[in-house]
C-alpha cells in the first residue's frame, strides 16, 4: 500500500502550563487600594528619604471635569498596603486644579506641578465647558514629605503658534501633562500636551526643563525654559489632530526619548540629541522585529529603571477611543544603537468588568525600591498599587538575551513526522500528561478561569490543504484541544468540550511552504487573550 505523501517535514511541540490556584496576580483586584472617590486619577509616587511614599492625584466627589476638582497627597509607610488620609494641596471648592505630578529633588523638596484655572474660565462662546484644561501651569513644595505645602507659583508658559490659533487666541491655554517629572542631566524636564483647539484637537507636545531645581532653594530663583524651540511642539503632520500625553525618559548617551499616544491606532516616538532643543520627526514605535506597536487613545507611560533597562505601559490594540484600556500590557526595553527597542508584550494587569464607566484603567506610575518593583493604575473611581512579578520582568527584559530561561512548567514532546498523526490517527490523550498536585491531569488545571497553556509548534509544510490535523487531545466524548490547517496557509486551534468547540486562527497568508515556521499559540483564560 503506498502512504500518502507527508504534509509536513516535521512538527515539533512544546507546552508551557501557567497554572494559577489561587487569585491570579495579574488580576485588577489583587492590588492595594490607594484612594477611592467619585473620582480619581493619575496617582503618581516619589520615594522620600526615610522610604516614605508620597503619592499625589487628582480627585473629585463628581465624575471627572466637574465641580470640585482638585489635588491631594497621600502617604504610605508599608509599601503601599495602607495609605494616610489625603491632604489637599488645591481647595476642593476651586477653581479646578488637576493632573498633578510629583518630582523629588536631590536635597528631599517634593514639588508638585499641575494645571490651575486660575481665571476661572467656564465658558466659550455662551456655553458651558469642562474647565480642567484651561488656565495657568502651576507648582506648590513641600519640604516636611507631604504633609504642608508652600503658596502656589506659577510656570512662565511660553505663548506659541498653538496657543494663538485656539479657541481665545492664546488668552486662554489649553494643555495637560501625564508624565512624571524626570532628571535630566543637573536638572529636570517634563512633557505637557498643549491643544490647538478645545477640545481635544490639534495637539503637540512641549518640555519644561528646570536646570537649577536639584540645588537652589528659592524658587523664585529657579530657570524655567519651554523646549523645543521656536513656535511649533513636537508632532508629524501625518499623524492627524490627536498627538497627546507625551512620556520622557533620559537615555544613557544623553539623548531624550519621548512616546506619546495617536489616533492612528500605533504609538509614536520621537528622540531628541540636543537636551530637547530639537526633535526627530515622531515615527511609530516599533518591537525589536520592526513590527509597529498597538495602542489606543490611552495614557502610554515609559519608565527607565535602576538597571538601566525601560518598561513600557500600553493597551496593544488599535482602537482609535478612549475605551478598551483592559487588559494593559508591559514590554521591555534595550538600548541597542542609540535607539530604544522593544521586546514582546506581557499581560499585566486585567479585570472582569469590561464597562466603559468602571472597567478601564490607565494613568500609570512605577515604583522601585530594594530591587522591587510596583505599578499604580486607577479606573478613574479607585486607585491601586500592584507589585510587579520579577519572572515578569525577567521575561520581558531576557528577550534581548541570546538564552532565555524556559517558562515553568514545560513539556516537550517529540518531534514527529506528521503521517504518524495523519495516518495513523494518533492522538496525545491527557493521561499522556503528568498529573497537578491538587488533583488531575495538568492540561485540565491549565484550563481553570485563571489557569492557561501556551502551545510552541516549529512546522515545516508541503501544502495546507484543509482540516489536516497536527495535534489532538480530544477525548471519546469530543473535549480537549486540537490545531489543524484551514483557510489560506493558515492553522486552527480548537478548545472543545462535549458541546461546542472555541476557535481561533492565524493570520491568512503568513504561513509558506518554503521554510520553517515556529507557531506559537497562547491562551490565557483571565483576561480571555488568545494569540
Amino acid at each position: 500500500m503506498k502512504l500518502k505523501k507527508p504534509l509536513f517535514l516535521f512538527v515539533s511541540l512544546l507546552l508551557a502550563l501557567k497554572i494559577f490556584t489561587q487569585t491570579d496576580p495579574r488580576h485588577i483586584q489583587s492590588g492595594h487600594e490607594i484612594y477611592s472617590n467619585g473620582y480619581i486619577d493619575q496617582p503618581y509616587i516619589v520615594t522620600l528619604a526615610d522610604g516614605t511614599w508620597l503619592c499625589v492625584f487628582t480627585t473629585g466627589k463628581l465624575e471627572e471635569g466637574l465641580d470640585g476638582q482638585h489635588i491631594a497627597a497621600t502617604r504610605s509607610s508599608d509599601l503601599g498596603e495602607t495609605w494616610s488620609t489625603p491632604v489637599p494641596l488645591e481647595p476642593a471648592a476651586g477653581p479646578a486644579a488637576s493632573w498633578a505630578m510629583p518630582y523629588l529633588t536631590d536635597f528631599g523638596r517634593v514639588y508638585v506641578f499641575y494645571n490651575y484655572n486660575g481665571d476661572e474660565i467656564s465658558e466659550l462662546k455662551g456655553e458651558q465647558i469642562r474647565n480642567d484644561l484651561l488656565g495657568w501651569y502651576c507648582f506648590k513644595f513641600s519640604d516636611d514629605g507631604g504633609l504642608t505645602w508652600s503658596e502656589r507659583h506659577r510656570l512662565p508658559l511660553r505663548r506659541t503658534a498653538c496657543d494663538l490659533a485656539n479657541d481665545w487666541q492664546g488668552e486662554v491655554q489649553i494643555f495637560w501633562g501625564i508624565g512624571k517629572p524626570v532628571t535630566v542631566g543637573q536638572g529636570m524636564m517634563f512633557g505637557l500636551t498643549k491643544l490647538g483647539k478645545y477640545m481635544l484637537d490639534n495637539g503637540e507636545g512641549w518640555f519644561f526643563y528646570c536646570e537649577n531645581i536639584n540645588a537652589e532653594h528659592d524658587p523664585a530663583r529657579l530657570n524655567w525654559e519651554l523646549l523645543p524651540d521656536g513656535e511649533h511642539g513636537l508632532r508629524n503632520p501625518a499623524f492627524g489632530s490627536v498627538q497627546e500625553e507625551h512620556s520622557l525618559v533620559p537615555m544613557e548617551d544623553g539623548s531624550l526619548y519621548c512616546i506619546y499616544r495617536t489616533q492612528t491606532g500605533y504609538l509614536a516616538e520621537s528622540y531628541s540629541h540636543d537636551g530637547g532643543h530639537t526633535w526627530s520627526l515622531p515615527q511609530p514605535a516599533r518591537y525589536a522585529d520592526g513590527r509597529p506597536v498597538k495602542t489606543s487613545r490611552a495614557c502610554p507611560r515609559i519608565w527607565r529603571c535602576s538597571n538601566g533597562k525601560y518598561l513600557l505601559w500600553f493597551h496593544n490594540h488599535s482602537g482609535d477611543h478612549f475605551s478598551t484600556r483592559n487588559p494593559a500590557w508591559l514590554a521591555g526595553g534595550m538600548e541597542a544603537d542609540g535607539e530604544i527597542r522593544w521586546s514582546q508584550p506581557e499581560i499585566f494587569l486585567y479585570g472582569d468588568d469590561q464597562s466603559y464607566e468602571s472597567g478601564r484603567f490607565s494613568y500609570p506610575d512605577l515604583v522601585e525600591q530594594d530591587g522591587r518593583y510596583w505599578i499604580t493604575e486607577t479606573n478613574k473611581l479607585k486607585a491601586r498599587i500592584h507589585e510587579v512579578p520579577l519572572d515578569l520582568l525577567d521575561g520581558l527584559w531576557g528577550q534581548f538575551d541570546a538564552a532565555s530561561r524556559p517558562p515553568s512548567t514545560v513539556y516537550r514532546l517529540p518531534s514527529m513526522a506528521f503521517s504518524e498523526i495523519d495516518l495513523k490517527n494518533e492522538k496525545l490523550p491527557l493521561s499522556g500528561f503528568p498529573k497537578h498536585p491538587e488533583g488531575g491531569f495538568v492540561l485540565m488545571n491549565a484550563m481553570r478561569d485563571t489557569g492557561g497553556l501556551t502551545i510552541e509548534m516549529t512546522v515545516q509544510p508541503k501544502d495546507f490543504s484543509h482540516g489536516r490535523v497536527l495535534l489532538d487531545t480530544r477525548n471519546d466524548l469530543g473535549s480537549g484541544l486540537y490545531i489543524q490547517t484551514t483557510g489560506y496557509r493558515q492553522l486552527e486551534l480548537n478548545l472543545c468540550n462535549t458541546e461546542t468547540c472555541e476557535t481561533w486562527t492565524t493570520d491568512p497568508g503568513l504561513l509558506d511552504i518554503v521554510r520553517p515556521h515556529r507557531v506559537t499559540f497562547i491562551v490565557d483564560n483571565g483576561p480571555d487573550i488568545e494569540l
